[in-house]
């Protein structure tokens, strides 16, 4: 029985899984939610999953001794996938941003809700912690987080406030970190409601130092490669950017237009795939509710019809 529902967990059964046993790689393992439903939903079912994640990997311990041979885990990043040995898998599911355990993990510096060290990386094991990255990256990749990731309206102000504030200890922390950034933004509207003022800045430093758009870009193309042929590729996102990317790689394979403005004949294109889905698939009032972060989450299929 699952401890915790995952995000548009109903959806992603339903497009996803094939009634016969297949095998599936789940790609952000995380809390187990995606990979638990999958193996319990056929007995044959078989599971690979990753995550980069420590304690992900500790997780995946119990599935191990729960599935046993039905279940193998990958303590790499989703950038990293050629790195595994199955192919052909019967579907491939990406559920991007952070993981409920790693938001609730104080420790892990992912909020500004409570006071810990700016640290925000997926793998605490390796890489530059988000106060590090604050105090050495240049102007250019300050703005690249702030106003690109983030989508901060008043980015010059945030990026101008974290230069000013190097050497001084307020970029060490979350809580110093958030009162920087709400001095300089103020109170900012959000439809009926409001969001912090440093919701956008805390998101673009997090996407940011995990590299998270770069490994998205790579590992796209090899996760379409090890899909069998009618398999299918699910991602969930909860960012704008990172559903342009997902948008546009999926339309490259149907054989589409990736946006408006590329022109190119029809017998320029190749199709290697179909779209499960046009329009990319929300959660319901219902699921809101229960899950108040699955508002922004978008769910996409695409279905394998030549190989690559």
């Amino acid at each position: 029985m699952l401890k915790h529902k995952p995000v548009l967990l109903e959806e992603v059964l339903s497009f996803l899984i094939n009634e016969a046993p297949g095998i599936y790689l789940d790609c952000t393992f995380g809390g187990g939610g995606h990979a638990r439903a999958i193996l319990e939903g056929n007995g044959e079912n078989r599971l690979v999953a990753i995550d980069t994640d420590p304690e992900a990997a500790e997780r995946a311990k119990t599935f191990g001794e729960e599935f046993g041979k039905r279940f193998t885990f990958y303590g790499i990043n989703f950038g990293e996938i050629d790195k595994i040995e199955e192919n052909d898998f019967d579907g491939i599911l990406f559920d991007l941003g952070v993981s409920s355990f790693q938001l609730d993990d104080v420790e892990r510096g992912f909020s500004f809700r409570n006071d810990a060290a700016a640290d925000m990386r997926m793998d605490t094991r390796k890489g530059m912690p988000a106060a590090e990255f604050l105090e050495k990256a240049t102007y250019d990749e300050l703005v690249k987080a702030v106003r690109d990731y983030g989508e901060e309206k008043k980015w010059k102000r945030v990026v101008d406030a974290i230069i000013q504030a190097r050497g001084t200890g307020a970029l060490e922390r979350t809580q110093s970190l958030s009162e920087l950034v709400s001095d300089v933004v103020g109170n900012m509207p959000f439809g009926r409601k409001r969001i912090h003022p440093a919701t956008k800045t805390f998101q673009g430093i997090r996407m940011a130092v995990n590299k998270e758009l770069e490994m998205i870009e790579n590992a796209l193309p090899v996760a379409f490669k090890k899909l069998k042929l009618g398999g299918k590729l699910a991602v969930i996102s909860f960012h704008s950017l990172e559903d342009r990317i997902i948008k546009r790689f999926f339309k490259t394979m149907a054989g589409m237009p990736e946006h408006g403005k590329d022109s190119r004949f029809q017998d320029e294109r190749t199709r290697y795939a179909k779209l499960v889905t046009r329009k990319p698939v929300t959660a319901g009032e219902a699921e809101i509710a229960e899950n108040p972060r699955s508002r922004s989450a978008k769910l996409r299929i695409l279905k394998k019809e030549v190989d690559v």
